[in-house]
């Protein structure tokens, strides 16, 4: 799970012009726009576990078809690198699930 911020022009209803903004993503969702004039800012909510799951199921669903596309682009490039993608692989699953559940946790504790 993936938190993403960028800032935009936009126009603000409560400075009644267009001024800076912060933009919050969650997973190509937006979750906050907030004015950084006035910090006026609005929330939307997203459940975050709906999310995860999601995001689980669709790297699970997707697996094979993007490992038949890689060996159909360079077979010898995929049987040379499978060996250390398999040892490797608990590692970056590890990781994944790490940095998600900080996501999580940070979404719990702010009581979003």
């Amino acid at each position: 799970m993936k938190i993403k911020h960028m800032e935009a022009d936009l126009f603000c209803v409560h400075c009644k012009e267009e001024v800076e903004h912060s933009i919050t993503y969650v997973n190509e969702k937006i979750k906050c726009v907030e004015c950084l004039e006035c910090h006026h800012k609005m929330e939307i909510n997203i459940d975050v576990n709906r999310e995860f799951y999601k995001e689980i199921y669709k790297r699970i669903a997707t697996k094979p078809e993007r490992i038949t596309k890689e060996y159909q682009a360079d077979l010898s490039h995929f049987l040379f690198s499978l060996p250390v993608r398999v040892v490797s692989k608990p590692y970056r699953i590890l990781k994944d699930i790490n940095d998600s559940r900080k996501v999580i946790k940070g979404f719990k504790k702010n009581g979003s």
